[in-house]
Protein backbone atom coordinates (compact mmCIF):
# COMPACT_ATOMS: atom_id res chain seq x y z
CA UNK A 1 0.00 0.00 0.00
CA UNK A 2 2.02 2.93 -1.27
CA UNK A 3 0.24 5.64 0.71
CA UNK A 4 0.03 3.73 4.00
CA UNK A 5 2.22 6.28 5.82
CA UNK A 6 -0.76 8.64 5.75
CA UNK A 7 -3.06 5.91 7.08
CA UNK A 8 -3.86 4.96 10.66
CA UNK A 9 -3.51 1.58 12.35
CA UNK A 10 -4.49 0.67 15.90
CA UNK A 11 -3.25 -2.23 17.99
CA UNK A 12 -5.53 -2.97 20.95
CA UNK A 13 -3.72 -5.11 23.50
CA UNK A 14 -0.04 -4.19 23.45
CA UNK A 15 2.03 -6.31 25.82
CA UNK A 16 5.65 -7.44 25.70
CA UNK A 17 5.07 -10.14 23.09
CA UNK A 18 2.88 -10.11 20.00
CA UNK A 19 1.24 -6.76 20.69
CA UNK A 20 4.57 -4.94 20.72
CA UNK A 21 5.71 -6.73 17.56
CA UNK A 22 2.48 -5.75 15.79
CA UNK A 23 2.87 -2.13 16.86
CA UNK A 24 6.47 -2.01 15.62
CA UNK A 25 5.61 -3.64 12.28
CA UNK A 26 2.62 -1.46 11.51
CA UNK A 27 4.32 1.57 13.00
CA UNK A 28 6.88 1.31 10.20
CA UNK A 29 4.18 1.95 7.62
CA UNK A 30 1.28 3.66 9.39
CA UNK A 31 0.55 6.25 12.01
CA UNK A 32 0.01 3.90 14.92
CA UNK A 33 -2.03 3.97 18.12
CA UNK A 34 -0.99 1.58 20.89
CA UNK A 35 -3.79 0.72 23.33
CA UNK A 36 -3.42 -1.24 26.57
CA UNK A 37 -4.50 -1.19 30.20
CA UNK A 38 -0.92 -0.67 31.36
CA UNK A 39 1.08 2.36 30.24
CA UNK A 40 4.55 0.84 30.73
CA UNK A 41 4.92 -1.15 27.52
CA UNK A 42 2.97 1.17 25.21
CA UNK A 43 5.09 4.17 26.20
CA UNK A 44 8.31 2.25 25.67
CA UNK A 45 7.32 0.89 22.25
CA UNK A 46 5.87 4.24 21.16
CA UNK A 47 9.21 5.87 21.97
CA UNK A 48 10.99 3.26 19.81
CA UNK A 49 8.66 3.92 16.89
CA UNK A 50 9.11 7.68 17.17
CA UNK A 51 12.88 7.29 17.37
CA UNK A 52 12.74 5.40 14.07
CA UNK A 53 10.84 8.27 12.44
CA UNK A 54 7.29 7.01 12.90
CA UNK A 55 4.17 8.49 14.47
CA UNK A 56 2.96 6.69 17.60
CA UNK A 57 0.20 7.47 20.07
CA UNK A 58 0.12 5.44 23.31
CA UNK A 59 -3.28 5.28 25.02
CA UNK A 60 -3.96 3.69 28.38
CA UNK A 61 -7.44 2.19 28.15
CA UNK A 62 -9.43 -0.89 29.18
CA UNK A 63 -10.91 -2.48 26.06
CA UNK A 64 -13.72 -4.08 28.06
CA UNK A 65 -15.16 -0.76 29.31
CA UNK A 66 -17.58 0.98 26.96
CA UNK A 67 -16.72 4.53 28.01
CA UNK A 68 -12.97 4.00 27.80
CA UNK A 69 -13.19 2.43 24.35
CA UNK A 70 -15.26 5.35 23.07
CA UNK A 71 -12.84 7.86 24.59
CA UNK A 72 -9.80 6.08 23.13
CA UNK A 73 -11.39 6.00 19.69
CA UNK A 74 -12.22 9.69 19.87
CA UNK A 75 -8.64 10.53 20.87
CA UNK A 76 -7.22 8.50 17.97
CA UNK A 77 -9.50 10.21 15.45
CA UNK A 78 -8.60 13.63 16.84
CA UNK A 79 -4.82 13.13 16.95
CA UNK A 80 -4.18 10.69 14.08
CA UNK A 81 -7.30 10.50 11.91
CA UNK A 82 -9.83 7.88 10.88
CA UNK A 83 -8.76 4.28 11.49
CA UNK A 84 -7.83 2.18 8.46
CA UNK A 85 -6.59 -0.96 10.23
CA UNK A 86 -7.82 -2.24 13.60
CA UNK A 87 -5.87 -5.10 15.16
CA UNK A 88 -7.60 -6.58 18.19
CA UNK A 89 -5.03 -8.55 20.14
CA UNK A 90 -6.83 -9.62 23.31
CA UNK A 91 -4.35 -11.28 25.64
CA UNK A 92 -6.20 -12.00 28.88
CA UNK A 93 -5.69 -15.68 29.66
CA UNK A 94 -6.94 -17.64 32.66
CA UNK A 95 -5.92 -21.20 33.50
CA UNK A 96 -8.20 -23.75 35.10
CA UNK A 97 -10.65 -26.58 34.67
CA UNK A 98 -14.40 -26.10 35.01
CA UNK A 99 -14.41 -26.36 38.81
CA UNK A 100 -11.20 -24.37 39.21
CA UNK A 101 -12.37 -21.05 37.81
CA UNK A 102 -14.96 -18.74 39.29
CA UNK A 103 -17.89 -17.14 37.47
CA UNK A 104 -16.00 -13.84 37.78
CA UNK A 105 -12.96 -15.24 35.96
CA UNK A 106 -15.13 -16.80 33.25
CA UNK A 107 -16.88 -13.47 32.67
CA UNK A 108 -13.59 -11.55 32.68
CA UNK A 109 -12.22 -13.81 29.94
CA UNK A 110 -15.32 -13.24 27.83
CA UNK A 111 -15.19 -9.50 28.39
CA UNK A 112 -11.49 -9.26 27.60
CA UNK A 113 -11.86 -11.03 24.26
CA UNK A 114 -15.35 -11.21 22.74
CA UNK A 115 -17.00 -8.20 24.34
CA UNK A 116 -13.94 -5.98 23.90
CA UNK A 117 -13.57 -6.94 20.22
CA UNK A 118 -17.27 -6.20 19.75
CA UNK A 119 -16.90 -2.76 21.35
CA UNK A 120 -13.91 -1.77 19.22
CA UNK A 121 -15.46 -3.06 16.01
CA UNK A 122 -18.58 -0.99 16.62
CA UNK A 123 -16.41 2.11 16.98
CA UNK A 124 -14.44 1.74 13.75
CA UNK A 125 -16.88 0.06 11.35
CA UNK A 126 -19.24 3.02 10.68
CA UNK A 127 -16.48 5.14 9.11
CA UNK A 128 -15.09 2.13 7.25
CA UNK A 129 -18.54 1.57 5.76
CA UNK A 130 -18.66 5.18 4.62
CA UNK A 131 -15.32 4.72 2.83
CA UNK A 132 -16.10 1.15 1.64
CA UNK A 133 -12.69 0.02 2.86
CA UNK A 134 -10.85 -0.94 6.02
CA UNK A 135 -9.30 -3.93 7.75
CA UNK A 136 -10.03 -5.62 11.08
CA UNK A 137 -7.70 -8.38 12.27
CA UNK A 138 -8.45 -10.43 15.39
CA UNK A 139 -5.96 -12.55 17.30
CA UNK A 140 -7.07 -16.09 18.04
CA UNK A 141 -5.44 -19.01 19.80
CA UNK A 142 -5.23 -22.78 19.83
CA UNK A 143 -7.89 -22.73 22.57
CA UNK A 144 -10.39 -21.23 20.15
CA UNK A 145 -10.23 -24.30 17.91
CA UNK A 146 -8.64 -27.15 19.89
CA UNK A 147 -8.86 -26.37 23.62
CA UNK A 148 -7.22 -28.06 26.58
CA UNK A 149 -9.16 -29.13 29.71
CA UNK A 150 -7.47 -26.29 31.62
CA UNK A 151 -8.94 -23.58 29.34
CA UNK A 152 -12.46 -23.57 30.81
CA UNK A 153 -12.60 -19.78 30.77
CA UNK A 154 -10.22 -18.86 27.97
CA UNK A 155 -11.42 -21.33 25.32
CA UNK A 156 -15.10 -20.30 25.32
CA UNK A 157 -14.00 -16.67 24.98
CA UNK A 158 -11.77 -17.49 22.00
CA UNK A 159 -14.46 -19.64 20.38
CA UNK A 160 -16.84 -16.71 20.75
CA UNK A 161 -14.49 -14.11 19.30
CA UNK A 162 -13.85 -16.43 16.36
CA UNK A 163 -17.60 -16.59 15.84
CA UNK A 164 -17.77 -12.81 15.97
CA UNK A 165 -15.05 -12.61 13.31
CA UNK A 166 -17.01 -14.99 11.06
CA UNK A 167 -20.20 -12.98 11.48
CA UNK A 168 -18.35 -9.75 10.71
CA UNK A 169 -16.65 -11.26 7.66
CA UNK A 170 -19.89 -12.43 6.11
CA UNK A 171 -21.52 -9.09 6.84
CA UNK A 172 -18.69 -6.71 5.98
CA UNK A 173 -16.64 -8.35 3.21
CA UNK A 174 -19.28 -7.56 0.56
CA UNK A 175 -19.20 -3.95 1.80
CA UNK A 176 -15.46 -3.57 1.30
CA UNK A 177 -14.18 -4.25 4.83
CA UNK A 178 -11.69 -7.08 5.27
CA UNK A 179 -12.08 -9.06 8.51
CA UNK A 180 -9.68 -11.89 9.35
CA UNK A 181 -9.08 -14.15 12.34
CA UNK A 182 -5.52 -15.31 13.04
CA UNK A 183 -5.22 -18.63 14.86
CA UNK A 184 -1.92 -18.41 16.74
CA UNK A 185 -1.42 -22.12 17.25
CA UNK A 186 1.47 -22.51 19.69
CA UNK A 187 3.48 -20.72 22.33
CA UNK A 188 4.73 -17.21 21.57
CA UNK A 189 8.33 -16.41 22.43
CA UNK A 190 7.92 -13.75 25.09
CA UNK A 191 9.43 -13.01 28.52
CA UNK A 192 6.53 -14.44 30.54
CA UNK A 193 6.59 -17.78 28.75
CA UNK A 194 10.37 -18.01 29.01
CA UNK A 195 10.09 -17.38 32.75
CA UNK A 196 7.69 -20.24 33.38
CA UNK A 197 9.03 -22.63 30.74
CA UNK A 198 12.81 -22.13 30.68
CA UNK A 199 13.32 -25.59 29.14
CA UNK A 200 11.47 -24.77 25.91
CA UNK A 201 13.49 -24.75 22.68
CA UNK A 202 13.62 -21.76 20.33
CA UNK A 203 12.28 -23.77 17.40
CA UNK A 204 9.16 -24.71 19.36
CA UNK A 205 7.98 -21.12 19.75
CA UNK A 206 6.48 -18.57 17.39
CA UNK A 207 8.57 -15.43 16.98
CA UNK A 208 6.41 -12.33 17.56
CA UNK A 209 8.03 -10.49 14.65
CA UNK A 210 7.25 -13.40 12.31
CA UNK A 211 3.60 -13.44 13.39
CA UNK A 212 3.45 -9.69 12.82
CA UNK A 213 4.58 -10.21 9.23
CA UNK A 214 1.60 -12.52 8.72
CA UNK A 215 -0.74 -9.78 9.96
CA UNK A 216 0.93 -7.29 7.60
CA UNK A 217 0.33 -9.72 4.74
CA UNK A 218 -3.35 -10.03 5.64
CA UNK A 219 -3.79 -6.27 5.89
CA UNK A 220 -2.47 -5.80 2.35
CA UNK A 221 -4.13 -8.64 0.47
CA UNK A 222 -5.81 -7.80 -2.81
CA UNK A 223 -9.57 -7.92 -2.32
CA UNK A 224 -9.82 -10.51 -5.09
CA UNK A 225 -8.11 -13.00 -2.73
CA UNK A 226 -9.00 -12.09 0.85
CA UNK A 227 -8.35 -14.61 3.63
CA UNK A 228 -10.87 -14.90 6.43
CA UNK A 229 -8.78 -17.18 8.66
CA UNK A 230 -5.07 -17.78 8.84
CA UNK A 231 -3.20 -20.35 10.94
CA UNK A 232 0.34 -19.64 12.12
CA UNK A 233 2.39 -22.19 14.07
CA UNK A 234 5.99 -23.38 14.48
CA UNK A 235 7.09 -26.00 11.95
CA UNK A 236 7.41 -28.51 14.82
CA UNK A 237 3.92 -27.95 16.25
CA UNK A 238 1.52 -30.90 15.99
CA UNK A 239 -1.97 -30.13 14.73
Amino acid sequence: MSDSKSKVAVVVGVGEGLGSALARRFGAGYKIALVARSATVINKVADEIRAAGGTALPIQSDAALVEQVAAAHQQIRKELGAIDVLIFNGGRRSMGRLLDITPEVFEADWRGHTFAAFLWARQVVPEMLERHCGTILITGATAGIRPFPTSAGFAPAKFAVRGLAQVMSRDLHPQGIHVAYVNVDGGIDMPMLRKFRPEVKDEDLLKPSAIAEAYWFLAHQDRSAWSHELDVRPFSEKF
